[in-house]
């Protein structure tokens, strides 16, 4: 899967049309997350993942970009678990230390996008995208990491979980942007 470098992204995120009215949302609407959606690259990654969340239904646009990060959390969190129990049971030096470092990206990720909640609550949406920028980012460290020692492989593991992660960024990005 080709990465989209980070100015390219933003350009296109500038570019993208507001279809969806932010300042009067409408709530229990059971077409908002569609339509929210639909302005996002993984349209049906984003409805089964804000459909996920319980409080969807009664959510607005921020609601919903609220959610997306609360998942970008979960997933965050609970894959710098994996890599810290990884790297608990590996035997090779090496690999111990490359997933002690990715541990330590998903901590830092799951921290970013912390920030990008508190800035969401305040309406500061610059700042929610920088966190949630920041987010995305932190797992590809831990591939270029593995790249370093062609002996090791990256566990196939890992990489799903990456890139469930970097997908939940965009759309939490791709949301934010809706916002302001």
């Amino acid at each position: 899967m080709a990465s989209i470098p980070p100015y390219l992204l933003l350009l296109l995120l500038s570019l993208l049309p507001l279809s969806i009215s932010t300042q009067h949302p409408t709530t229990n609407s059971p077409n908002l997350i569609q339509r929210t959606c639909n302005t996002t690259t993984y349209y049906d990654f984003c409805v089964a993942s804000l459909q996920s969340d319980p409080e969807s239904p009664k959510a607005d646009v921020r609601g919903l970009s609220a959610i997306a990060v609360r998942l970008a959390i979960s997933n965050a969190t609970n894959t710098s678990s994996f890599a810290a129990s990884l790297a608990h049971s590996a035997t090779d030096p090496s690999l111990r230390a490359i997933l002690g470092a990715c541990t330590d990206k998903y901590i830092n990720a799951r921290r970013a996008l912390r920030w990008s909640l508190d800035a969401l609550s305040t309406e500061s949406y610059d700042y929610a995208f920088v966190h949630v920028s920041a987010a995305a980012e932190y797992p590809h460290v831990c591939r270029v990491l593995f790249r370093r020692y062609p002996r090791l492989t990256y566990p196939r593991e890992m990489a799903r979980r990456e890139e469930v992660l970097v997908h939940l960024c965009t759309i939490a990005l791709e949301i934010i942007s809706l916002l302001g």
